[in-house]
Formats: structure tokens, sequence, C-alpha cells
């Protein structure tokens, strides 16, 4: 047959009697033409424009820029390009009704979608090369377009065409199209005056594409990129070669920041609390300010979601019709239908729909458009609800800056509910933001559900319906359970991490006392608690798994079974398969609504909670330095890039604070005479309470002097410092901070400001920061200055400890310091700012003598007051006073002495009495004390502590594959293969360590239940199929046995389908809970038994780890990720090979799908694993932030530098919310992706069973199954990316497991060793070797002693000379390597380690306590008599002390012994070790943190009650030593002397006798 443009079996076709434009076929002609013009002007400048500037495609986003009406013109255009394909398919649709070809019904058509192509890509590409000029031809093309087709209408018309036809409805429609693009295109010649203009726009791209460091590109890109997150594939690909860091994801875009949407929720908030001003009992309201805020795009996630929904039910409709078409062909094939007259070719819609292959593209392009608008209303919930996080964030830290001091000190507001409002209140929120759209979507979504049920099935359809909707309140019962269960188990964790803490911190006590496994039984029996309410979560999760899967098929029997027994005509399949696929449809939000409802009374609480904080008391404005906090935003706000350069400068943000203060107070500010700083008359202060805590105080403080405040403790020295600094509620009086005298000649005096404090807290506040960052604090770096002050606070030793010197992280998260290095980095602090006034709050509280002296003589003699600045020193110390210029003497909280040591000499010489005799004893104190004991201790602890972590450094970096067996080289390849790999070995360690038995089970019924779920509608596809064609003229009977067999067997697989339903979701969570068993089980084990070296050498927060984060992620995370991988995997599985069963075909258009799959995947899941451990590491420093600041609030109201830190807050937040937001947008382009792949599944399919399917039943189920294989792909996906995160806790957790034990067994039975064993206590050290650990050099060389029983032995030396490392090989805590300890004649490397270490005794230089009671301290292995543990309290001097307890030996010890000071707990150690009656006692420097008369008491302690024993002393303060029998001095490892005292010192040139007289 020949081809015609206008067809060859028309004679009319080629007449134009009737005039050109009555011809049909030219008008289609003239179509053609402005097409055709737009190909031929556009091809050249495109191809040119792309030959010259080849970079044109990746053009940098600075010169991005948006036309007015942008997004209008991309919508019109894909309207445009959807009419033009149902105008190619009404045209080929027409033709084939004809007898020969008629081109000129689809040509121009096709040519047009062409055009309408190139139209968008010119209009990008002009766009983002910002060339204007040249949409001049896109504006000529819209005019002939709208002229051609306006022409082809008229004459449609004058036919008389009627509107029902569908070529003129499509017409009609291009028509308007082309107008309003004509329209656009006149707009942007307005706005931008491109063209008969004299002169064009000069337009600037926004702000934030300037600016390189934005990465986040979504609002700036154009719509189609932003639809399917285009421009996310660059960053995806790049994963793949480099790991995505911060640098990679950039900033975030301004209007996105959290100050941006802080403003807008502040002012929203401000209005609220307008409206509620004038009724005292309402609370503004936080819901409101949120709606007025983020409203809008709320409003449009909720419009892009209903026309998701509204699109969702194309597609059980298309498949009714498809069914139905396929049906009526296949039964009409004898009866060939006529065709058409050419002249009279037009079709109507309702013949138009009814073609099959029609109703498969357009649930093609539904599906899409489905997709698109659902991720579309996704992502603008998640970039508002991250938007609102921020905001929130903002308000919370800038309320916690107002905080009164007394909420938070007398526990109104704890630091764990502010840690609760930033952690948990804030995320609620977001989440339910996230979830809000659903809440109005979903009632739509089911009711239009109901209505088309109905429409297809009648009455039975509510059947089914009511299933769905009684069971939906047993989801919500399920959930509320669930969430009840989530609760304790949280509860029962934490208990369990604290006694973990415990255990880890105090470690090598319990190896010592042989006590390991009590604590251990201890944490499992928390742990059994902690299991069984983990199972109840279990069994709840498996429910609402269960009520998930089981209830549409429940639904689906009743509805059919109904049908079938109600109806005369049998079901058919077009019925079956629409409304099943209706069916899984309505589940879906009767799923999710019960999460949300949870959620939405989550929010509920939360924003009460949010709204008391908001309420809660502030601090007082009326001290002369506030003002303060009026500046700060104002200033970011106009400045955004400077800011932080303006806060801590010192002049210019001063006298912008004072233009700030309202004039009022101005005038009344003193004029006093300028030696006084600072003024306070008649004061009275409290603390919240109402009740004065500091009552009358007049006070002077002159201007450069030393003032001390002294006074008992609990006198209200410190209360008087927060006082002045306004911290404390006036009740009545004023305090004056008078004007520094300008005339001053320094010049650094008067760069200071006027009311600049500098301030030491009692208890030292340090940052999550390096030391150096710790000290500065924000001034400028000033080296000499530095040096200077770090020499004072003789800090450059410790500094010099850390592993990076002064930049080692310290705080929290960092390196422990001890308290004295804490305090003389705080101390410093104070110091070295460039301040006025400093306050120093009991600085020398932590510190031995020779440091309060260094820090006296060198910070606060010299330093200070060469600098002529004005100090306040609270102090005990009472030998200072000569020192000072100005005392204040305080008692009970009235000042009960001012004036200077002369003053007070002369009027209160019974006060000046007193001291006298206080500073004797504190003298006599000062000469015992000599050493530099407690420093030195302290930095031999953190010697200890630092030095051995290299040989560890291995452990830390666990990242590294087992496969050590690989040969190891470390370029960029492995790293990639290691960087996409699955870890398919960690799967199956998790998998194998729930037991074999229950992961053949999984695996079996899982495979079980999916066949049932197929084998059900397969014989849904057999039964409606079977029951039309010719068996209606049969007999009644045969009809209704037939029926009766179909429903049974239904009804059986169904049923089976239910049960393998609820059993298959117990297994895997059962299987979950053996595995998260099993595993803590042996982890603990392994850990408590591990030998002490590693404990020295791994850090306790990596332990911890393990038992929190890593231990949850086992417990809760995995099981229902693993549940949800298979059972989304095994879905898109079965159905594949449904599909494939029907039409073969299909497998082969299935490979490319297939290709494509598996690369998105691939990319996406080294993307999302990058993206996600970004997101949970910014996480933490944002917290750590929060509550850093809840805790040095006075530190850092006193420096003034509230400013400072908001501005760090906010870059935190904005850190962690860009690291979310590319998460999410991660997910949406992986959702995006697998979508479109999803709709190519369903287009392919549908398009193969309508040519090649066996019957209209299998072609039923061939489009059902694709329509579920959309939903589930991108779930395999998600569920893939995330067990991989996932299982990295399990490899954690395994690679502590690969550790070796120290080991317990001896060669001896625990029965050969005799009971009373050391009965004697006679040592014998025979050519000793000792090492920590076999690739280390030895600690201790050939040492050889015998020690008789009952001796009393001291060994000394200096630190590192190997002394605890003999009483640590006493206890084979270390690996001796060569020779031997015999004890009462039995060499204990032949002992069980448990029993050797039982009946020894050891008192450590840091005393450990356990909360609990005092009795399980003494004695929890609970063998003693209370006798026996009174007798011990008595013999350490504690025993009126404990009686004196509520409670007695019972009295509660609060973690880490902070209940008693720490003389009394070395006591308890000492009573401790009494108690255990072994004739072997060894003291490690036991003495070091103790002052001196609780030391003598212990001396004396030990010679009386440990008379019979043999007692090894080492000492770190000679002169305890004296009184001993023998004395070891021991350097490097080697026994130097070894002699009685007496003789040893009168050798005069012994090292002994020169270390006594350095102690003297």
């Amino acid at each position: 047959m020949r081809l015609a443009f206008c067809g060859n079996d028309n004679a009319s076709a080629y007449n134009i009697s009737a005039g050109v434009l009555r011809n049909v076929c030219f008008v289609d002609a003239l179509n053609l033409v402005p097409h055709v013009f737009l190909l031929f002007i556009t091809f050249p400048i495109l191809f040119i424009g792309w030959g010259s500037q080849s970079s044109k495609v990746q053009i940098h986003h600075n010169t991005w820029l948006h036309f007015p009406g942008h997004n209008l013109r991309w919508i019109l255009t894909f309207t445009l390009l959807f009419v033009h394909v149902c105008e190619i398919a009404e045209g080929i649709v027409s033709d084939t009704q004809m007898k020969s070809r008629h081109l000129h019904l689809f040509l121009p058509a096709i040519i047009g979608f062409v055009a309408a192509t190139v139209s968008i890509v010119y209009y990008h590409n002009i766009e983002t090369s910002n060339f204007p000029k040249l949409l001049l031809a896109l504006f000529l093309y819209w005019i002939m377009a709208f002229v051609t087709k306006t022409i082809k209408l008229v004459r449609y018309c004058q036919d008389g065409v009627p509107f029902s036809q569908l070529r003129f409805c499509i017409t009609g429609i291009m028509v308007i199209l082309y107008g309003l693009l004509m329209a656009v295109e006149i707009n942007v010649i307005r706005v931008r005056r491109y063209v008969f203009f004299m002169n064009p726009q000069k337009v600037k791209p926004p702000e934030d594409l300037q600016d390189l460091g934005v990465r986040f590109l979504q609002p700036f890109v154009n719509l189609l990129s932003k639809a399917t997150y285009w421009w996310m594939n660059t960053l995806i690909i790049s994963a793949h070669k480099k790991p995505v860091d911060l640098k990679a994801i950039g900033k975030l875009p301004i209007a996105m920041r959290a100050l941006t949407n802080y403003v807008c929720l502040k002012e929203a908030y401000e209005e609220q609390k307008k409206k509620v001003a004038d009724q005292p009992n309402r609370s503004p309201s936080i819901w409101l300010a949120m709606y007025s805020a983020f409203g809008r795009p709320i409003l449009l996630s909720s419009t892009f979601r209903y026309l998701a929904d509204l699109l969702g039910f194309a597609g059980p409709l298309c498949i009714s019709g498809i069914v139905q078409g396929f049906q009526d062909t296949s039964n009409n094939t004898n009866a060939t239908g006529k065709l058409k007259d050419p002249s009279n070719s037009y079709l109507s819609s309702e013949e138009f729909l009814r073609n099959v292959y029609v109703l498969a593209v357009l649930l093609f392009l539904a599906l899409i458009l489905q997709r698109t608008f659902l991720q579309a209303s996704y992502y603008v919930t998640t970039e508002t609800g991250i938007n609102l996080r921020g905001a929130l964030l903002a308000m919370i830290y800038n309320k916690i800056l107002r905080l009164s001091t007394s909420n938070l000190s007398m526990g109104e507001m704890t630091l764990g509910q502010i840690n609760n409002l930033v952690a948990i209140e804030t995320n609620q929120l977001m989440w339910f933001l996230f979830l809000c759209p659903n809440l109005w979507a979903m009632p739509v979504q089911i009711i239009m559900g109901v209505i088309l049920l109905y429409n297809l099935l009648g009455m039975s359809a509510l059947v089914g319906a009511a299933v769905i909707v009684l069971l939906a309140p047993i989801q919500y019962f399920i959930a509320t359970k669930l969430a009840e269960a989530q609760k304790s188990t949280l509860d029962y964790s934490t208990e369990r991490l604290k006694k973990t803490n415990e255990i880890l911190k105090g470690i090598k006590l319990l190896k010592l006392y042989a006590w390991e496994h009590i604590f251990c039984t201890s944490v499992e029996e928390t742990r059994m608690k902690e299991l069984t309410s983990l199972k109840t979560f279990a069994l709840h999760t498996s429910l609402s798994i269960f009520m998930n899967a089981a209830i549409p098929i429940a639904a689906v029997l009743a509805t059919f079974v109904t049908y079938a027994y109600t109806n005369v005509k049998p079901l058919q399949p077009a019925q079956a398969f629409a409304s099943l696929s209706l069916f899984h449809i309505l589940v879906t939000p009767l799923f999710l609504l019960s999460t949300v409802v949870r959620f939405a009374v989550k929010a509920i609480i939360s924003v009460q909670k949010l709204n008391e904080f908001l309420l809660s008391d502030e601090i007082g404005d009326d001290s002369w330095r506030g003002g303060d906090s009026s500046v700060a935003y104002e200033s970011c706000k106009k400045h955004t890039g400077l800011h932080t350069k303006a806060i801590n400068r010192r002049q210019p943000l001063r006298y912008q604070l004072e233009s700030y203060e309202q004039p009022s107070r101005r005038q009344t500010r003193p004029v006093e005479i300028d030696d006084i700083a600072i003024k306070v008359t008649n004061g009275y202060f409290s603390w919240g309470s109402g009740l004065a805590t500091l009552s009358n105080i007049n006070i002077r403080i002159p201007t450069g002097q030393m003032t001390m405040i002294v006074g008992q403790v609990g006198c209200g020295k410190s209360s008087l410092l927060l006082a002045i600094l306004g911290e404390m509620q006036t009740l009545e009086g004023k305090v004056h901070w008078s004007n520094v005298n300008e005339t001053e000649p320094s010049f650094e005096a008067s760069r200071r400001n006027r009311y600049s404090v500098a301030y030491a807290a009692q208890k030292p506040w340090l940052l999550n920061a390096t030391v150096e960052e710790n000290i500065i604090f924000g001034s400028p770096f000033n080296k000499q200055r530095y040096k200077a002050v770090t020499d004072a606070c003789s800090l450059q030793p410790d500094i010099d400890l850390l592993p990076f010197g002064d930049q080692t992280e310290i705080g929290e998260r960092g390196i422990n310091l001890s308290g004295g290095q804490r305090q003389r980095i705080c101390v410093a602090r104070a110091l070295y700012q460039n301040t006025n006034i400093v306050f120093l709050d009991d600085p020398f509280s932590a510190l031995d003598i020779h440091l309060s002296d260094h820090l006296m003589q060198e910070g606060i003699l010299k330093f200070l007051q060469e600098d002529k600045r004005t100090l306040v020193l609270v102090t005990h110390k009472l030998q200072y006073l000569p020192h000072a210029d100005w005392i204040i003497a305080m008692k009970d909280g009235m000042v009960l002495r001012e004036g200077t040591l002369k003053d007070i000499q002369t009027k209160d010489t019974e006060l000046y009495e007193h001291w006298k005799t206080l500073m004797n004893r504190q003298d006599q104190e000062l000469e015992k004390d000599m050493e530099a004991d407690q420093t030195t201790l302290e930095r031999k602890t953190l010697r200890r502590a630092m030095y051995p972590r290299e040989s560890k450094a291995q452990l830390e970096d666990e990242d590294e594959e087992e496969e050590e067996e690989e040969d190891e080289d470390d370029n960029m390849s492995t790293v990639l293969r290691l960087r996409t790999k699955m870890p398919w070995k960690t799967c199956w360690r998790y998998l194998t360590s729930g037991g074999f038995f229950l992961l053949f089970l999984m695996i079996f019924s899982k495979l079980l239940k999916h066949s049932v779920i197929v084998a059900i509608d397969y014989w849904l596809a057999t039964w409606t199929s079977m029951d039309n064609g010719n068996e209606l003229r049969n007999a009644d009977d045969v009809k209704s046995t037939k029926k009766t067999y179909h429903v049974a067997v239904f009804s059986i697989l169904s049923g089976a389908g239910i049960v393998l339903c609820l059993i298959t979701s117990l297994t895997v969570e059962w299987m979950g809970l053996t595995a998260a068993k099993n595993l803590h089980h042996n982890l603990l084990n392994k850990i408590i038994l591990g030998p002490i070296r590693f404990f020295d050498t791994t850090p306790l927060g990596l332990i911890l780890n393990r038992f929190s984060a890593d231990t949850n992620i086992i417990d809760q995370h995995i099981p229902p990720t693993l549940e949800s991988l298979t059972r989304s995997t095994l879905l898109c599985l079965s159905a594949i090979g449904m599909i494939s069963y029907a039409t073969p075909w299909f497998l082969v258009a299935l490979v490319p799908l297939g290709i494509a799959f598996y690369f998105i995947q691939k990319y996406f899941r080294v993307a999302s694993k990058d993206l996600q451990e970004l997101d949970d590491s910014t996480q933490l420093p944002l917290l750590c932030h929060f509550s850093e600041t809840a805790e040095g609030l006075t530190t850092i109201r006193a420096f003034g530098h509230e400013a400072r830190f908001k501005q760090r807050m906010l870059e935190l937040t904005d850190t962690n919310n860009i690291a979310y937001l590319f998460l999410s947008a991660a997910n949406r382009w992986l959702e995006v992706r697998t979508d479109y792949l999803g709709a190519c599944i369903v287009l392919t399919a549908a398009v193969t069973s309508i040519t090649e399917g066996p019957n209209s039943g299998f072609v039923g189920l061939g489009l059902l199954y694709a329509l579920t294989i959309t939903n589930y792909l991108n779930w395999v996906v998600r569920n893939l990316a995330d067990l991989e995160v996932q299982m990295g806790a399990v490899k954690k957790v395994h690679s502590f497991l690969n550790m070796e034990s120290e080991n317990y067994e001896g060669y001896l039975d625990p029965s050969q060793v005799p009971k009373d064993w050391p009965q004697e206590g006679e040592i014998k050290i025979e050519n000793l070797c000792v090492r920590y650990e076999n690739n280390l050099k030895p600690v201790l060389k050939h040492v050889k002693a015998y020690i008789k029983p009952g001796q009393k032995v001291g060994i000394c030396g200096r630190t590192g000379s190997g002394k605890s490392s003999l009483s640590l090989a006493f206890f084979r805590m270390v690996d001796i390597f060569d020779g031997r300890i015999v004890i009462d004649g039995i060499d204990i490397s032949k002992l069980p380690l448990h029993t050797l270490r039982s009946r020894l005794s050891i008192i450590l230089q840091d005393p450990i306590l356990f909360s609990g009671s005092i009795r399980f301290n003494l004695d929890p292995e609970c063998k003693c008599t209370d006798d026996r543990l009174w007798e011990a309290l008595e013999i350490a001097q504690l025993k009126n002390m404990v009686k004196s307890l509520p409670g007695g030996l019972d009295a509660v010890v609060t973690e880490g012994g902070e209940n008693f000071s720490v003389g009394q707990r070395q006591l308890f150690c000492l009573a401790r070790a009494f108690v255990r009656k072994s004739s072997i006692l060894i003291m490690d420097e036991a003495t070091a943190s103790i002052d001196m008369a609780t030391e003598n008491i212990l001396q004396k302690v030990v010679m009386t009650a440990f008379a019979d024993r043999t007692v090894v002393t080492i000492a770190h303060r000679v002169h305890t030593i004296l009184t001993a029998d023998l004395v070891i001095v021991m350097k490097r490892g080697n026994i130097l002397e070894y002699d009685t005292p007496e003789n040893l010192l009168s050798q005069e040139d012994g090292i002994f006798a020169s270390f006594v007289r350095a102690d003297m």
C-alpha cells in the first residue's frame, strides 16, 4: 500500500474547489509550517552554541537566572506535550480504521511534539546563559502556531463538527495553550525589556548562587530538574569516587537557614503573645505561630498530595478498562469491525478511551505524574520540617541564654529537660510536620476508594470496606502499645548503661578484687528485664506487620465470597482485579493513620512542653552590664557576613550597646569617686525563692586592686559574686558599676571596655574544644600573652603530655582531664581575657600547694597587678590574706567585716586571731606537703591514659574490612570496592547468631507465605476467566457446584495466607531477639574478661558506644529493616515471576530495566551511607553545644559572650540541617527513579500482556502485580541502604569479640589450694620480668626480693620507675614472661586467676565506689556479718559518720561515690580491704589524694589493724615509709637500693636519702 499524505482512497482529498482553507488536508499541512520553522531556526543556534561553548551544559551555577513566568512556561509546555501525545494517538487510532494510510492525521502532531520539546530545551539553554534576545524566535513560533491552529478550529466550526468529537476538543485546547505561551513570552519582553525597548533590564542571579559554597540547588533549578532531582546526579555519582564530606554538601541557602526561619517564627510568636497579653490565664499558641510562619508550604504540599492521591485511582480504573477491552476483543474476534469512510473520520472520546493501547499509555503517564506529585509533596514537607526545626532550636537556645539561674539550680528546669527539648521535642514536631499532610489526605483517599469499590461490586464492596475499617482501631491499639513498650525498654537500657559504665570505670578494682562476675550478673539481670520488654515490643511489631499483610487478604476474601453468593452474574476479571488493586490502595492510609494519630498526640504534648519552657522565668535586666541581648540578633540580621567579627571586638559593639540602653537608666548612673569599680548598697538578693540568701550587703570593690572574699563554707561568697554579676534576683538595693577612670595613661586600659568581666566559676566549665580555644575563649590570639598565662597557671607540662599539645580536644567528648587541670584552664581563661575586672571563685580548691603558690605569685600578683586589673578573689587559703588590698569577710549571708588587713587587725582582734591560728595550721601542712604530689599524680594518670593509645590505634579503625588476607594495596580501587560492597559476611554472622533453626524457619515460612499469596491471586484469575464464556448455557446445579468449589479453594488459600503472615512476622522478630541476646551476652563477657591493658588503651567512650548505640541498633532497628527488606524483595520477585509466567516476552524488556535498577541502587547506597553518617556526626556537636551552654550559663553571661554562642549554635544547626536535607533529597532522588522504572515496568507489562496474553484474567493479574512493583522497588533499595548502615553496628561488636581474654584457668584446681592460703604472707620474688604486652619493652627487669611474713615494706621511686607495675604483678594483671612470684610456697602463675585475686587485698590510688549501699561497697559478695563490717568501718574511723547516715550500712552511695569527700572515699576503700581478711595488703599510692589529717589516721590504722599482716606500700611521699621495716628503691624497672630505712638514710649519697631530703 502506497503512502500518501492525504491518503489515496479518497478522490476529493486534493480538491480545492471549495476554497483552499476548506480542504482538511491542506489545513493539516499548514499546521506543519510553524513547527518546521522553529526546528530550522533553533537547531543551528543550539549546535553552534554547544560547539563554541562546550561548557554550556555544565554551566557554573552562578549564572542561573529564571525569566519571569518560568514555572508557568514549564507547566504549559508539559501540558502541550501531553495534548500532542493525545493528538498523535487519536490520529493513529483514526488511521487504523481507514482503508489506506492517512499521514496528515498524525504526522503534523508528531512534528509538533518534537518542536515543543525543542522549544523547552532551547529556552532552558537561553536561560542558563542569560541571553534573552534569542527568545524572539520562540515568540514568533508561538504566534504562528496560534494562528494556524485557530484557522483549523474555525474550519471545524464551519463544518459543524460536534463538540463531543475528540479532534475538536484537542484543537481547542491547543489554541488556548499556544495563546497562553504567547502571553508568557510577551510578559518576559515586558519585564526584561530585551527588545523594542531602549534600556534592557540588568538582572543579577539570586544571592545564594553568587556564593559558590551553596551546593543545595533544589530551589534554583528548573521545574523538570526540581521534579526529578536531576541536579543531585553529580553528588551521588561523585560519592562513588570519594566519600561525601561537609565540604561537598556546602552551605544552606539563605531561605533555609535557622536565622531566617527563627526571625519568621519569633515574629509570629510575638504576635500570639500580643493577642493573649490582656488574658492572664491563656498562653500564646505555638500552633498558630507555626501555622502563620510555615502555613503556605504545608498547603502546597497538601495540594500535591491530593493530586497524587487522585491520580492513584487511575491505576484500578485503567486495569478495569484494559481487561474489559481485552475480553471484548477476544470475544468479538469473529465479528470484524467495519472500516470507516474517510470523509467522516472523527472519533468520539468514548471510542478513543476504549482502545486498550491508549489506556496502557494513559496508565503509564498517570503513574509518572502521580509519583512526581507524591515525591514533590514529601520534599516540601521535609524542607518545611527542617526549617521549623531550625527555628525552634534557635528559639530554645535564645531562651536558654535568658533563663534565670535559680531556675536551673532549684531544679525547675533540669539539664535533662533542656536536652530532651532539643533532642526529642523538636524532632517530634518535625516528624509531625512530615506526616501532617496525611491527616487530611487520608480520609479523602478512603472515601474515594469506597465509592469506586461500590461502583464496581455493589453492596458486597461495603463488606470488605467494613472489614478494613473495623480492623483499623486494632492497629491503633497496637501502635500505642508499641510506644509504651519502647518507653519501658528505654528505661531498662538506661539503667543497664549506667551499670555498664560503672563496671568500665572501676574495671581495675573489679579485676583486682575478683568481683567481675558479681557485677556482670547484675548487668545481665537488667538486660533480661530489658529483653522482656523488648519481647513485648517485638510481639507488637510483628502483630502490626501481620495486620498490615493480613487485612487486605481478609477484606478481599469477605468481598468476593459475598459477591459470589449475592449476585447472579458471575464475577468478571475486570471487576475482580480493579477491586483488588483498590483494596491495596485502601490499606496503606489505614495502616499509616494509626502512626499519624500517634505522632499528632506526641506533637501536642511536645508543644505544651515547649510553651512551658518558653514562658519560664528569665533573668532580670537590671544589671548595668545588661543590654547585650538586645543587639545580638539585630547585628546578625544586618550583616550576616560580618557578624562574628563584630561581636567580640572590644569597642564597636559596646558603644552600640551604650546607645541601645534605655535613656531613662542612663541618668541615674552614680557619679562616684573613680577608685571604686563596683559598689553594692543595701543589697538583699535571693535565688528566686523569695527568701534572701544574702542580706544587708554594703560593700565596695576598689578599682585596680585585689579584693579577697573569705568566710566559711556556705556563707555566701560565691553567691555574692553572682549577685554582682546580676545572676540573682535583687529583692532590694542596687549594684553600681562605675566608669573606669578615663584619664588612665596605659593604652591597654583604654582599649578595654568598662563593664567587661572575666569570671572563673567554682566548678570548672570547659567547652568541647581544643585547650587553646578554651583559654582564648573568642578573644584574638596573642602569642606572648598566651604563653605568659599558661606559664602562670603551670599548664605547660600538662599540655606537653596531651597527644596534640594545646590543639587536643578536651571536654565531654575529648580527653578527660582531672579536676585540677580543668580548674587551671578555667583560671587561665579568666586571666587571658583583656578585661577590667576579674572574678575568681575559689581558684585554688582543686590545686595542691605548689600550684596555688605559683598561681598566686605569677598569675595574680604579677600578671594581673601589672595590668592594673581589678581582681575579686574568693578563697579558703588564708595564708594569702597579706597580699590582699581589701578584704571582705562573710558569715551566714551577711558581711562580717570589710577593710584592709590592718583595719581588721586593729578593729576586730578576735577575728584576726582566729585567722592566725588557721593560717598556722595551713602552714604546717605546707611543710609536710612539699613534694608536688597531686599535680605529678594527675599528669601521671594523664600520661597513662594517653601514651598507650598508639599501639591500639588499629582498634579504632574498625572500618577496615576483616579481609586482611587480600593483599593490602591501599590504592583507590580497593577502597572504592569496599565502599560499594554490601557487608554480606557481617550479615551472615548476624543471621547465624540467632541460631540456624530460626534462620531456616524464617526463610522457609517467608517463601511459603509468598507462594500462598501468589496462589490466591492466581486462583482468582482462573476462577474469573472460567466463569465467563460458554458456560452460561449450562444447567444451574453444575454452576453452583463450580461456584462452591471455587469459593472453598479461595477461602482455604486465604486462611492459610493469613496464618502464614502471622508466623513469618513472629519468626523474624524472634530471630532478631535471639541474635540481640546472644551478641550482647558475648560482648559483655568478652569485655569483662579482657586484659587490663585493653582498658588502658581503648577510650571508655568507644567501649560504651558498643553497649549503647550499637546494641540499640541490633535490638530495635535491624529486625524491622530485615523484615521489610525480605518482604519487599520477595514481593517484587514474585510479581516479576507472575508477569513473566503470563507473558514470557516481558522478560526481554526486563533486561534493560534490571540494569538501570542495579546502577541506581549501587550509586544510591554509597551516597546514602555517607549522608547518613554526616547527619549522625553533625547531630552530636549540636546537642553537646546546647548542654554545654546550659551548664556554663553563668560564665557565658559574665563574659558577655551570648552573641558568639548564638552564632555557633546557628552554624551547628545549619550544618546538621544541610546534611539532613541532602539525605532526604537523596531519598527523593532514589524514589523518583525507582518509581519511573516501575512505571516503565507497568507499561511493558501492559503492552506485552495485551499482545500476547492467554486470557483476560492473566492480563489483569499481570497488571495488578506490575502496579505493586512500583510501590515496593524503592523500599528494596532504601532497606538495603539502611541494613548496610545498621550492619556496621554488628561489625563493631564483632571486632571486640575477637579480642584476647585473660587466662583465667590455672594449672591447679581451686580445690587443691588450701582454704586459708596465704596464711603467713611470705613473698619471694625471683628474677621477675614483666611487660604490659608481648610487643612492648619490659617494665620490670630481673627483680629479686624477699619479704618476710608480717613485714611492712615501702617501695619508692620516681614516676615511671615500675612501682605500680610491681603491685600489678602480684595479681597477674600484667604479662610475667620470666621469673616468678612465690607466695607461701605456691607459684602464683599456677593458680586460677579468680582464686589468686580473691585472696589478696589492695588499696588503689584513686578511690572507687559503686552506686548502691555502703554494705554492697564493702562486701558485694554478701559473705560477712554486720559486726565484721562495723569493725572495719571503726578501724577506718568511719563508724560515727556511717551511723549518722539514714539507713546506716544500707545508706545510699551515689554514682562514683560523689556524696562523700575524696578522703572519706579513700577510707571506705581501706575498710573494704580490711573486710577481706587477707594476710597480704598492697597499698598503691593510697594516700595521694587525701589531706594530711586523714593520712595520719590511715598510717595509724595500717600499723595497728594490720600489725600481723604483710603490707607493701607504694609511696609517693617518702615520709610515709620512714617507719617501714624494709625499703625498696626502684628506677627504670630495676631495684637500686634494698635495706632498712635507717641503713639507707645513713648512706649520704644514696637515692633514698636524697628523696628524704627533698621531702623535708
